[in-house]
């Protein structure tokens, strides 16, 4: 017995050993599905670095609705009026469409217009030194790619943060013709790191009448287009037409943690901003931007249960 004690002694050490590793990697097991998996609307932050950017000195605090926007500067002037009237507002958005005519360039315009007296080169020559970021919002697919060029062009003076929009899918009430999302998805290209999608469908909305809400057919649809991408996307979203699609949007932000919401507003839309709170309240505030009338966006702070 005295010649086997030893081994019998290491084999009850290689047996305590072992069950230790095997506690250990359970416990570690459990840890990490309870760490990377936490419950909605808690999920994470988006991992895109326009709050980042903005949180150092530009807003006060990680909170997407702090940001402020300036909209269409589509020609030399509205461009300086962002730049200088306006400077409060942390991000500049702008419409591309291709020139109607020779030269064909990109051009900052919105349709039914067919020229402006600022191409999109010299409109990045203009905001590249203002440390704001931009917006740009893509009418025409034929501008994409020479666009995406151009940008490429500046990247290396370009450190702000660069948010690429267009609507790609056909949703509530919307009549125009949408890009073609994977036509769109590939003249952007992989983009830079940083950058964000901002991918939206077409909508419309009436007055005295029931608006349809983003149905379950198209947040799925517009999953499936975003499911493979590395970048992170932010929704464009219509404020009149959220409260008939909590269920569908938040599921939809559930998907991966790489997406937010933008909540805008059309100029003659009527808003109860009192139909914003769910999403205020239920879904982290990094996760939703308020792209809204001064008016509104002043009543929807005012209101309890808003902070």
């Amino acid at each position: 017995m005295s010649a086997r004690s030893p081994f019998w002694t290491r084999r009850f050490r290689v047996h305590v050993v072992a069950v230790f590793l095997i506690v250990v990697v359970a416990a570690w097991t459990i840890y990490r599905l309870q760490t990377k998996i936490p419950s909605f609307p808690n999920s994470g932050k988006m991992s895109e670095q326009t709050l980042d950017y903005l949180s150092k000195g530009k807003i006060k605090e990680r909170d997407a609705a702090n940001v402020e926007w300036y909209h269409a500067a589509n020609s030399k002037a509205k461009i300086n009026k962002a730049l200088t009237i306006r400077g409060s507002a942390q991000m500049i958005e702008a419409d591309i469409i291709m020139r109607g005519h020779d030269p064909k360039e990109p051009i900052m315009a919105h349709p039914p217009q067919t020229d402006s007296d600022i191409t999109f080169c010299d409109w990045l020559k203009e905001v590249m030194a203002s440390g704001k970021g931009i917006k740009l919002d893509f009418k025409s697919l034929q501008a994409v790619a020479p666009s995406m060029q151009l940008l490429g062009e500046v990247r290396a003076q370009l450190h702000v943060p660069v948010w690429i929009n267009a609507d790609i899918l056909p949703g509530p009430g919307g009549k125009a013709t949408p890009l073609e999302a994977q036509a769109f998805l590939e003249a952007v290209g992989p983009g830079h790191p940083g950058d964000v999608l901002s991918l939206g469908w077409t909508t419309g909305w009436s007055p005295n009448t029931d608006n349809p809400g983003y149905s379950w057919e198209m947040v799925r649809e517009m999953e499936e287009v975003c499911r493979l991408l590395k970048q992170p996307i932010t929704f464009p979203v219509r404020a009149a037409l959220l409260p008939q699609s909590y269920a569908q949007l938040s599921w939809l932000l559930q998907q991966s943690d790489r997406y937010s919401l933008t909540v805008w507003t059309g100029q003659s839309d009527e808003l109860a901003v009192e139909d914003l709170l769910p999403y205020r309240q239920n879904i982290d505030k990094s996760r939703i931007y308020y792209d809204l009338l001064e008016s509104q966006s002043n009543a929807f702070r005012k209101l309890p249960g808003y902070s």
